[in-house]
């Protein structure tokens, strides 16, 4: 055999399976997310499209946004080049009451590549959860869409949108969603603290630095942090203590006063904050992310940077334990997520991609449930960094990390930051019939392969990402 006959079946040896892992990985133009993975799916089917709100209910709260992509300029002058929901960014804070309908008409005026809104953290119908090619087409220029959902309980959430989100959040397709109980407390002071990194500087609201709130010496604050951006985020207070009200929406049991600790804030996370002002009417600044804050005063707004306490505040801790309403140690389905990392290809390029249960993208789970099934799910991560994990339609409850029980008040989340190397136990009853998202919040690494989707039994999709549609919801 001549040398060059073997120079070639030696490199055939050595290319071949590296061509058909190429080939292989080639997503087609156009795909549902149901044809991903393995899972199978019984029962008569529901499309998402019949998943939605009372169509013969009158809204309750009407708004109208419109997506524009234009330079922001911010209060502080600052211009960057993004998107805007009538015409600023952050977008219009929705305000609804508990039970409240809310109706949102979205008109894409001139974002180029379509846009939709995913209302993050609330338990919406399938049909309103606006992810570009699982529940909807995104909305091209020139068009419109509407979303209906109630706003079923009282919390912090927000908005943002779900085609190219990646690059859209990031620009600026956002805002703040608050729910208020149906007769909120009086005499409390509620503040929103959305922040938001714009061109590499952390902002408020849009503010730079410090934003103020005017809160009487005495008096009562509620302070809702969230955060947009891909990273866990540390708040803190200095002047007076404080209680950890809620988390994503949700309000712990017995929270106690808080000293010397710093709570940590999940990317797409929120955390409501409750200060009692100092009689003397000095400030109290709470500390956002270590280069902006929220003053609260009334005569003097006159404070300091404070550097973070060396404590996180534990929350599989803190509280007081209550029952809760379903039992999580008898589940009705078990999954595994697990989280790596390794060489291969996606979509034809090559590089190192996240993994979910050993496998790259397309090849990921189905969670498949039927409705009413208690859910118990393992998330480990050995990939060598940290996920911001986003359950989209549900709250989980926190049951364990590291072998090491939950112990404080019920921790609900929506979206829960898993260290590298960390194993949490989480569990939820499947009460809200779709196709959902659970995905890494840090929204490359979902562009990367980190996103698997919650399926229940008999219900379908009609879309379909990337075609004629353009969807493309990371």
């Amino acid at each position: 055999m001549s040398g060059r006959v073997i120079a070639v079946a030696a490199a055939a040896v050595v290319l071949g399976p590296l061509i058909w892992l190429w080939q292989a990985s080639l997503l087609p133009s156009a795909y549902s997310v149901m044809e991903l993975g393995h899972a199978g799916h019984g029962g008569p089917a529901r499309s998402v499209t019949t998943l939605i709100a009372d169509p013969d209910r009158r809204a309750d709260v009407l708004v109208t946004l419109t997506a524009r992509g234009q330079r922001i300029r911010l209060p502080s002058g600052r211009a960057v080049d993004g998107y805007t929901l009538n015409g600023r960014s952050p977008g219009p804070v929705i305000r609804a009451a508990a039970g409240q309908l809310v109706q949102v008409r979205l008109i894409n005026e001139s974002v180029p590549d379509g846009v939709t809104l995913h209302w993050h953290g609330v338990d919406v119908p399938n049909a309103a959860d606006g992810v570009a090619g699982v529940t909807q087409d995104a909305v091209r220029p020139g068009h419109e869409f509407t979303y209906r959902f109630v706003a079923g309980r009282a919390g912090t959430f927000w908005y943002h949108s779900h085609q190219i989100s990646h690059e859209q959040v990031r620009r600026g397709l956002l805002g703040a969603l608050v729910v208020s109980e149906s007769r909120p407390p009086a005499g409390v002071a509620d503040v929103v603290a959305l922040t938001h990194v714009y061109g590499g500087v952390r902002t408020v609201n849009g503010y730079e630095g410090e934003v103020r709130a005017e809160v009487p010496p005495g008096g009562r604050a509620r302070v809702r942090v969230i955060n947009t951006d891909n990273g866990e985020m540390p708040v803190w207070a200095a002047g007076a203590p404080y209680r950890l009200l809620a988390v994503d929406g949700t309000e712990l049991n017995g929270p106690a006063q808080v000293r010397d600790a710093r709570v940590l804030v999940t990317a797409g996370g929120r955390a409501d904050l409750e200060v009692v002002m100092p009689e003397d009417g000095s400030p109290v600044r709470i500390e956002i992310g270590g280069s902006a804050a929220v003053v609260l005063g009334s005569g003097s707004y006159a404070t300091r940077a404070t550097p973070p306490p060396a404590r996180a505040l534990d929350l599989l801790s803190y509280g007081r334990r209550t029952p809760v309403a379903f039992d999580p140690d008898r589940p009705d389905r078990r999954f595994p997520y697990e989280i790596g990392r390794r060489p291969g290809f996606l979509d034809g390029v090559p590089g190192m991609w996240w993994t979910i249960n050993g496998h790259l993208y397309p090849d990921i789970p189905a969670f498949v449930v039927a409705e009413g099934d208690v859910v118990r799910m393992r998330i480990a991560n050995r990939s060598g960094e940290a996920h911001p994990m986003h359950l989209h339609g549900h709250h989980a409850l926190v049951l364990s990390r590291n072998g090491v029980p939950a112990t404080g008040s019920p921790w609900w989340v929506d979206s829960l930051d898993v260290g590298d190397g960390d194993v949490y136990e989480i569990a939820f009853v499947a009460g809200n019939p779709g196709i959902w998202m659970d995905h890494c919040h840090q929204l490359v690494h979902a562009t990367e392969g980190l996103v698997a989707h919650l399926m229940y039994e008999g219900v379908t999709t009609p879309f379909r990402a990337g075609g004629e549609a353009g969807n493309q919801p990371e």
